[in-house]
C-alpha cells in the first residue's frame, strides 16, 4: 500500500499553493507586521503635519496681510513677524511656592506689555488706536499658537522617524485628531480676530454687556469697566474687559478692586464665563455651580479666592458649553442664544439667594473683542 504524505494540507495542488501563500504570508507579518503598521502610521503623520504646515502658512499670511491693512507699516513686516511667531515665555521658578502666584503675574504682564510694544512697531498707522493694537495682538498670538503646534508635531514625528520608535510614532497618531481639531480652531480664531468679531469665548462679555447697556460705566483695573445697575431690586456691579477689542482685561486686579470698594459689603459674586463642554453636550448648553468660573494660569482665580475668602463672600458660577473649537471661532448662533437664557438665571440666583436692596457683583468672564460696553 502507498501513501502520499504532504506537510501542506489540501487534497489539490490549487489548494495546497493558497495553503503556502497564507502561511508565508502569516510567517511575513509575524516577523514584518510591527514595520509594515509603522509605516502606515507614520504616513498618516505625514499628511497630519502636511495639513498643519499649510494651516500654519495660511496663518502667517493672514497676520501678515492684516497687519499691511490696517498697521500700514513702512516696511515689509515679514521678517519681524516670524521673529513674533518664535516668541516664548519662561514661567517663574516652582521649588518654592510660596509667593509664585505673584511672580507668575509679574511675567504675564511684562508678556503683554512686549507684545503690544511689537505690535506697535509693526502697525504705527494704530499705534494709539488700542482696540485696534489689541486685534492685532489677538491675530499674531493665534498664528504663534499655530506655528507652535506645527513645531512640536513635526519634532516628534521626526524623532519618530530617525529612532524608528514605534511608540513615539503612535502615541502622535493617537493625539493628532485632539491636534488637528484645536489647529482648525485657532485658524478660525485668525479670521475672528483680523475683523474684530465676537467669539464663543466672548459669552460672558456679551451677558453683562447686554445687562449694563445704557448705564454709566467707569474703567477698573486693569483694562476692565464696571457699571452700576438696578436689578430685581437690587444693586449690580457688572464688570467686563474693555472692548470692543481683543482683551480679556486682569478679572482678578477688578474684582479685587471693587470688592475692597465696597468694603467687601457684597452679597454674592457671580461669575459667567464659556466652559468646555463634554462630548455628547449640546453647544449652549448651561450649567450653575460654585467657585470661580475662569480659566487661564490660575493667576486671577488665586487673586479672586484670596478676597472672597477675605470677606466670606459667596461665589456661584454660570458656563456656557461649547468645545475648543468654538472658544475661539466667530461665535455660534446657539451660543447667541444662550446670552438671554443666562440673564433669566442671573436674575432666578439674585432673587433666590440675596436680599432686596442687597449689592451683588457680576462679572462676564472672556474676550471682549466685538463686544462694546
Amino acid at each position: 500500500m502507498q501513501y502520499n504524505v504532504s506537510f501542506i494540507p489540501g487534497s489539490d495542488s490549487i489548494s495546497q499553493v493558497l495553503s503556502l501563500v497564507m502561511f508565508v504570508f502569516f510567517a511575513g507579518f509575524i516577523f514584518y507586521g510591527q514595520k509594515l503598521q509603522m509605516h502606515i502610521m507614520i504616513r498618516e503623520v505625514e499628511n497630519s503635519l502636511h495639513k498643519l504646515r499649510i494651516t500654519k502658512d495660511e496663518g502667517r499670511k493672514i497676520a501678515i496681510d492684516t497687519l499691511n491693512e490696517i498697521g500700514k507699516p513702512t516696511s515689509d513686516p515679514s521678517a519681524r513677524v516670524d521673529r513674533y511667531l518664535d516668541y516664548f515665555t519662561i514661567g517663574p521658578q516652582g521649588m518654592d511656592p510660596q509667593g509664585i502666584v505673584y511672580k507668575l503675574d509679574h511675567i504675564l504682564d511684562v508678556r503683554d506689555d512686549r507684545l503690544k510694544e511689537e505690535v506697535r512697531l509693526l502697525a504705527p498707522q494704530v499705534i494709539n488706536d488700542e482696540v485696534q493694537i489689541n486685534n492685532l495682538e489677538n491675530t499674531l498670538e493665534a498664528a504663534m499658537a499655530l506655528n507652535y503646534i506645527y513645531k512640536v508635531v513635526r519634532h516628534y514625528y521626526i524623532q519618530g522617524r530617525k529612532t524608528m520608535s514605534l511608540y513615539v510614532i503612535m502615541q502622535l497618531q493617537m493625539i493628532l485628531p485632539m491636534v488637528m481639531k484645536e489647529a482648525e480652531a485657532y485658524s478660525s480664531a485668525l479670521k475672528a480676530f483680523s475683523y474684530g468679531q465676537p467669539i464663543g469665548d466672548s459669552v460672558g462679555p456679551l451677558v453683562v454687556s447686554k445687562l449694563m447697556h445704557g448705564y454709566e460705566i467707569r474703567k477698573v483695573p486693569k483694562d476692565c469697566v464696571v457699571a452700576s445697575v438696578p436689578l430685581e431690586g437690587r444693586t449690580a456691579l457688572l464688570l467686563k474687559a474693555e472692548g470692543p477689542g481683543g482683551n480679556v482685561g486682569k478679572p482678578g486686579d477688578a474684582i479685587e478692586a471693587v470688592i475692597e470698594e465696597q468694603q467687601g459689603k457684597l452679597a454674592c459674586l457671580i461669575m459667567i464665563d464659556a466652559g468646555l463642554k463634554l462630548e455628547g453636550e449640546m453647544v449652549g448648553e448651561i450649567s450653575e455651580g460654585i467657585g470661580s468660573a475662569i480659566g487661564g494660569p490660575g493667576v486671577d482665580a488665586f487673586k479672586i479666592e484670596e478676597k472672597i475668602t477675605k470677606y466670606k463672600i459667596r461665589n456661584y458660577a454660570i458656563i456656557v458649553k461649547e468645545d475648543i473649537g468654538d472658544a475661539v471661532s466667530p461665535m455660534r448662533k446657539e451660543i447667541n442664544d444662550a446670552v438671554d437664557k443666562v440673564i433669566d438665571r442671573v436674575k432666578d440666583i439674585i432673587k433666590e439667594r440675596t436680599k432686596e436692596g442687597d449689592t451683588v457683583l457680576i462679572v462676564g468672564v472672556g474676550n471682549s473683542i466685538g463686544i462694546g460696553q
